[in-house]
């Protein structure tokens, strides 16, 4: 098995690793920094559910090898919150009713921050392209996009 040395900054605390060559962001996240928000659903990328921010773009955790994350910066939905206090993408999802079973909530939410973090003025075609990236099978995605776009208007507002 081929190892090699990985540096990454994850939720603004830097990490040093020897990690296999083919070991997944998602795995380092959830199997040795114990961040579990990141969920292991697909796989293969096309869920959804373990997308993170690394350098302020929305990406599968699942599909990154080391070559890819080493060096770089992630933000999970651990680091998003500050403290008690939910980010407002999180606040929006508790108000619109979208906490079913929360499995593919925190790839929602860490989708919408990269997207409202590169342009807060997203239009709706611009969100619906991001929320089509995911599967939900609690919802009908109404309560997603209430949320969504209620997240968009608080923080515009703030």
């Amino acid at each position: 098995m081929a190892t090699t040395k990985v540096a990454i900054t994850v939720n603004g605390l830097k990490h040093e690793m020897e990690v296999d060559e083919k070991e997944t962001l998602m795995e380092v996240l959830r199997d040795r920094l114990h961040l579990t928000g990141t969920k292991n659903a697909c796989a293969y990328g096309s869920c959804g559910a373990c997308t993170v921010v690394v350098s302020n773009e929305a990406v599968r955790s699942c599909l990154l090898k080391p070559d890819k994350y080493n060096g770089k910066e992630v933000l999970t939905i651990e680091g998003l919150s500050d403290g008690n206090n939910l980010h407002p993408i999180q606040e929006a999802f508790i108000k619109a009713g979208v906490i079913q079973c929360g499995f593919c909530t925190p790839g929602f939410v860490m989708s919408l921050y990269a997207l409202y973090t590169n342009n807060l003025n997203a239009s709706d075609n611009d969100i619906k392209a991001v929320m089509e990236k995911h599967i939900c099978r609690c919802t009908g995605y109404e309560f997603i996009w209430d949320a969504a776009k209620l997240a968009q208007k608080t923080l515009r507002a703030s």
